[in-house]
């Protein structure tokens, strides 16, 4: 009989340990400060690096005007020396990213890299008076502007072609 207390008192430490543990647990989890959420994306301010890249580039330089609220510029380089590479990507209204793409690089290669893989669906579509092809497959759809001469201009990203097309409907250049 002796053996049995002893058991007994040692499934109750362990009990009362794992017991212990749970509370300091919930402790830990209350009181320290967590943020489930994504963290905030900031805005950047474009406009240097699209005069630079207007001035520079070799191709019309493409920019949004007038998009609709809630969408928020997050990223912008011109590389000149890579092909007069332009990236301006955003976030849109529901917290998908989106970028315009420009570069001379040999178009096969750009688009390869632009939309991460994807490749044309056959659908085109008419945005702005001009022809853009649908692209899929990849990590990101894409919309390729058509029938431009030294540079290809692409609309990336995560968004919905919706959201894309809003973009390339919003694209200017000067």
């Amino acid at each position: 009989m002796a053996g049995s207390n002893g058991k007994q008192k040692t499934v109750r430490d362990m009990i009362l340990s794992l017991g212990l543990i749970g509370i300091a647990a919930a402790v830990i989890y209350v009181f320290v400060p967590h943020d489930d959420h994504a963290p905030e994306v900031k805005r950047v301010d474009y406009r240097v690096e699209l005069l630079t890249a207007r001035r520079a580039a070799s191709y019309p330089v493409a920019a949004p005007e007038g998009l609709p609220g809630g969408w928020k510029a997050t990223s912008v380089r011109f590389q000149g020396d890579q092909n007069d590479a332009w990236h301006l990507g955003f976030q849109d209204p529901h917290g998908e990213y989106v970028a315009v793409e420009q570069s001379t690089q040999k178009r096969s290669v750009f688009l390869q890299e632009a939309s991460q893989g994807g490749h044309a669906s056959g659908t085109k579509q008419r945005i702005g008076g001009r022809t853009w092809t649908r692209y899929t497959g990849g990590r990101y759809d894409a919309l390729v502007l058509e029938g431009t001469k030294g540079s290809t201009t692409v609309v990336t990203g995560t968004a919905s072609f919706a959201q894309l097309t809003t973009m390339a409907q919003a694209l200017k250049t000067a």
